[in-house]
């Protein structure tokens, strides 16, 4: 009896795992992070609902820095729509007059979410699960709009690295967020042991995981771009302070 009931509960363990794997999101953006530009009343994103079968409802909503949620200075319309199988919509995201009250010299960050909440089944003991997405939203006032000029010459080459005993210090000086994936010791090189992504906000500093002897004199670090690429920054080391040399393209 005790094996057989340690059985039935490996079976139904093995089930949901199964029906966890087989339940990929059905509500789907078509980005992984969004710019909204001051000079904009709003932008608009697109979601789809990627289920063949069925119709899926999309809450919407954003939240601050802190992982708050808000309705001010920035507001999500509409925060609930219905989605046909396999149909598209868009989600706007609008700003109120209190957005003057956001720094005009560098981004603010807020994070867009959306949450599909599935049908009702008309199945008993069925498990349902409502997938949430969630995104960067970076706000950049008039005076930080990005030019073509800025896309031609990214501002992420402004990062440099310091060097304070066996550890690098990154400094951002630049009025962006700068979001870091990975550290190398060189083009296609293993990632660097202790290195762990983050985010450097606006004329910010912070100390890179891993050593400066595994990152070496020439270290690589790679960044996440206005489109969601992945070109790598590379450093060249003089004592103490590191500048960048080159972007290399995600396609190098």
């Amino acid at each position: 009896m005790k094996l057989k009931k340690i059985l039935m509960i490996a079976a139904v363990t093995v089930t949901s795992l199964m029906s966890a794997h087989q339940a990929m999101a059905a509500i789907a953006l078509d980005r992984t992070r969004a710019i909204f530009n001051g000079n904009e009343k709003s932008v608009s994103l697109n979601i789809e609902n990627q289920h063949s079968d069925l119709p899926y409802l999309a809450q919407a909503w954003l939240e601050d820095e802190q992982g708050n949620k808000i309705n001010s200075p920035l507001v999500v319309v509409p925060p609930v729509q219905r989605i046909e199988a396999g149909m598209k919509s868009q989600v706007k995201i609008q700003a109120i007059p209190a957005v003057a009250q956001l720094p005009q010299d560098r981004e603010s960050l807020f994070y867009f979410n959306v949450r599909e909440i599935p049908p009702r089944s008309e199945k008993s003991n069925v498990l349902q699960l409502a997938i949430q997405t969630k995104i960067k939203l970076f706000y950049r006032p008039d005076a930080v709009i990005a030019r073509r000029i800025d896309l031609e010459n990214p501002w992420q080459q402004k990062l440099t690295l310091t060097r304070q005993g066996n550890q690098y210090v990154v400094n951002n000086p630049t009025p962006y967020y700068v979001t870091l994936a990975e550290g190398q010791s060189k083009v296609k090189g293993k990632p660097v042991e202790g290195f762990k992504p983050l985010m450097l906000a606006p004329q910010s500093s912070e100390t890179l995981g891993g050593t400066a002897s595994a990152f070496g004199s020439n270290p690589i670090l790679t960044y996440v771009n206005d489109y969601g690429g992945h070109p790598q920054l590379a450093f060249s080391c003089s004592g103490d302070s590191c500048v960048v040399t080159k972007i290399i393209d995600e396609e190098s």
